[in-house]
């Protein structure tokens, strides 16, 4: 596969409900891994890609993003796009190899992430049962580069910022909410009393709406 990954996968054969897990500027694959377990029990498969850009750190250190910061300047939108095409292959590939369930897939990203994971989600709402963005948000140019197929009625999306969030503003995350609300998408806001991390109270807010969404949604009878 191209992408450098971790994965966890729950006992049993299989197939299970699988989180496509994207980790924020300057993490790596690992990032995200260490939630495998808190969630829903650990019933997901769980896959944590790499971003293929190189972030120095200082030193000999390195992390990983998925496009380039512009530090206030405007998306670098193709960027993004030829990041969407590596992890929408990485997502072909992961399919062949690993017991996913194609029907409970949802997409999780954090800060840089939760961009990749809006661009994926919102691109092909179709393929994915649920999008989880937290500490992150919703650039206006995202919208201009993906497929013309707003069949987004039907994907729910769960946001959830932290009040005290140094590096993404909260106000970012709820202007995106009003931007997924214009476009007709079904988002559930959640902010907390935390900076630009992940604490307890939302993961456990995480859990319980991917157990609602994805584990054990409900199906209305047509």
């Amino acid at each position: 596969m191209h992408l450098i990954h971790t994965v966890f996968e729950p006992l049993g054969a299989g197939p299970h409900p699988t989180l496509l897990t994207l980790h924020g500027w300057g993490a790596n694959a690992l990032d995200l891994l260490g939630l495998a377990p808190y969630l829903c029990g650990g019933k997901f498969l769980v896959l944590c890609p790499q971003g293929p850009l190189q972030v120095p750190l200082g030193g000999a250190a390195v992390g990983y993003g998925w496009f380039p910061i512009t530090m206030g300047g405007p998306l670098d939108v193709n960027a993004v796009a030829a990041a969407r095409e590596a992890l929408r292959q990485f997502l072909a590939e992961a399919l062949a190899r690993y017991p996913i369930d194609p029907k409970k897939l949802a997409v999780v990203g954090f800060s840089q992430g939760g961009v990749m994971a809006y661009s994926l989600g919102l691109g092909e709402p179709e393929r994915f049962s649920a999008l989880a963005s937290l500490s992150s948000w919703l650039p206006q140019d995202l919208l201009s580069v993906l497929p013309d197929v707003p069949a987004t009625e039907q994907l729910p999306v769960l946001i959830q910022h932290g009040k005290r969030d140094e590096m993404v503003d909260v106000g970012r995350a709820r202007q995106s909410v009003e931007t997924l609300r214009n476009l007709r998408v079904p988002a559930t806001y959640r902010e907390y009393d935390m900076g630009h991390e992940i604490n307890a109270g939302s993961l456990g807010d995480l859990s319980a709406w991917l157990q609602e969404k994805v584990i054990s949604p409900i199906v209305l009878a047509s």
